[in-house]
């Protein structure tokens, strides 16, 4: 259970319209950072301590890079937002645990995933994935008011950061996605006629009490079962939890007898960038399209090409044409 400071951090997150999963993250942080200090109350604590904390991570734990700029940011937040206190300049010991290249399938490894993928459902989520660039949350919190049919395209919403972007919609999806917003539609009015309907942003919920009688907020993956809603404590149904599509999809992976790769939902969308890059796309569009804020985390996927998004060879291959001339 919560002790009533983290409670207090918490209902202010979701007064500032920060998502679940961002609340989660930092609240685990900031329960880290005061179990190392010997649970000191951070108002006895400054940036000395912060940088302590932030360097016991890269020196002991060897924490990766990314992990430790997610626990700087809760720490960040708790201060400069939450306490009101700012930390100053930090001159802790950056994590040097190297970034690994993201694993890419070819087209014929996820068409032999998609091939042997247990039901439609499932298909289409690792379709979207792969065809959209989604995450998976993003993709399992689709709502029917989320996809534009006639303009060919899927609206994120409240992606990572808080983000808000648009991207594609594969042409081939739109009958199988209509099919399963019909089957979620049957879902939502027998909901409906028990008095629940899927889970509402809480703001929204409160300001319209009867939007989720409204087929635009239904989601597409919706959940076989209905919950308790953690903010509201309103009996809802919400989407899709993400541990289903992963249970399906190493199924998937091993029935496709791929052995030789670490594969992850995440695959699909790193495999999304890598492959419009290797067909010449501009690398902002596949920008803009994955929702980077920065080009240079883009540019990691060029790295990932044999060839590179610029159609760069080998001098050694020019040298072996030589010799077979």
């Amino acid at each position: 259970m919560k002790s009533p400071f983290l409670l207090s951090i918490s209902q202010d997150m979701r007064q500032r319209g920060y998502s679940l999963r961002t609340e989660k993250t930092y609240i685990h942080w900031i329960k880290r950072f005061i179990l190392f200090h010997g649970k000191r109350h951070p108002n006895t604590m400054t940036g000395e301590e912060v940088r302590l904390f932030l360097s016991h991570l890269a020196n002991n734990e060897h924490v990766a890079t990314n992990t430790q700029k997610i626990a700087l940011n809760a720490l960040a937040f708790l201060y400069n937002q939450f306490l009101n206190s700012s930390l100053g300049e930090l001159d802790f010991v950056p994590a040097s645990k190297p970034r690994h290249l993201p694993t890419v399938l070819s087209v014929a490894e996820i068409q032999g995933i998609l091939q042997v993928v247990d039901n439609l459902r499932n298909k289409v989520i690792f379709s979207l994935l792969y065809g959209s660039g989604l995450r998976i949350t993003e993709c399992l919190r689709l709502r029917i008011k989320d996809i534009d049919f006639n303009l060919g395209c899927i609206a994120v919403q409240d992606g990572k950061g808080n983000k808000h972007r648009t991207t594609l919609l594969p042409t081939k999806l739109i009958p199988d996605i209509q099919a399963l917003i019909q089957q979620a539609l049957l879902i939502q009015q027998a909901d409906n006629a028990k008095g629940v309907g899927p889970s509402m942003p809480f703001a929204l919920d409160k300001k319209y009490p009867s939007a989720y009688r409204q087929a635009a907020w239904m989601f597409i993956f919706p959940s076989q079962t209905l919950c308790t809603h953690p903010v509201s404590g309103k009996l809802c149904r919400h989407h899709l939890h993400d541990s289903v599509a992963r249970k399906a999809l190493k199924q998937a992976v091993g029935k496709a007898g791929i052995f030789n790769k670490r594969i992850s939902c995440h695959t699909f969308r790193h495999s999304f960038a890598t492959h419009l890059l290797q067909a010449g796309r501009d690398i902002r569009t596949v920008q803009e399209l994955l929702g980077h804020n920065d080009v240079k985390t883009t540019q990691i996927y060029t790295h990932v090409l044999g060839q590179h998004f610029a159609g760069t060879t080998s001098p050694a291959d020019g040298l072996m044409l030589l010799i077979n001339q």
